[in-house]
């Protein structure tokens, strides 16, 4: 089998656009924002929060979960819902050299 576009890129420039993927919808950001204001949070309080239904809230915290960005414990019927610290440490990591080099290179561009 041929190679895939993503084959033809580093391991470093795969998983920011990964991560920049999951997070590329608003409501994802809303979901992370909310859990960095609650802590953690079952899907029914997410719902309550987002103007979307909750199958939509349910596939949307799929995404941020398969990334990584979110975790899930099981408790009872439901599913509480917090951040991943590692992931958002690794995605920091990841991205300090591209912000490090912007800074230095702010004005010398046209």
């Amino acid at each position: 089998m041929g190679a895939t576009k993503t084959d033809h890129f580093t391991k470093r420039q795969n998983e920011i656009a990964n991560l920049m993927k999951a997070l590329s919808h608003p409501a994802r950001v809303a979901i992370i924002d909310h859990l960095l204001k609650v802590a953690a949070c079952v899907c029914g309080d997410i719902v309550a929060e987002l103007p979307l239904a909750q199958p939509t809230v349910s596939q949307h915290l799929k995404e941020l979960k398969n990334a990584g960005l979110i975790k899930g414990d099981i408790e009872g019927n439901s599913v509480c819902y917090c951040i991943n610290e590692k992931t958002f440490a690794k995605f920091e990591a990841l991205l300090q050299p591209i912000f490090g080099k912007v800074k230095a290179k702010a004005s010398s561009c046209c």
